[in-house]
């Protein structure tokens, strides 16, 4: 399979399963958004959230990361600065996620 047709589907993969976590994500949102310390804790030390938003996490910076690569596909022309921009970009997308994840699996009560 070509490669820009694999990107391709992942991006289409991908937005399918932003949807729901998204939907999830801001109807959460929205019920935590005025509450006490204590009750935004407790939501975070849920197991499903984290896992929830774990995902929500990994599949929005994968799905970012795609997209901003065609960025650099089509507007970047220098093959050295793509390789690079590209190699900093995926290693963001990773980073990121991970400090997030590793944060927020340490709330507790």
């Amino acid at each position: 399979m070509i490669k820009a047709t694999k990107k391709w589907i992942s991006l289409k993969i991908s937005s399918l399963i932003l949807l729901p976590l998204m939907l999830w994500f801001i109807l959460n949102f929205v019920s935590i958004y005025d509450r006490e310390y204590d009750q935004i804790m407790f939501f975070f030390s849920n197991l499903t959230v984290k896992f929830l938003l774990s995902m929500l996490l990994i599949i929005a910076f994968f799905h970012s990361a795609l997209t901003i690569s065609e960025i650099f596909e089509d507007y970047i022309h220098d093959e050295k600065i793509k390789s690079v921009a590209n190699k900093l970009l995926y290693f963001f997308a990773i980073i990121f996620p991970l400090i997030t994840i590793t944060i927020l699996l340490k709330f507790s009560l």
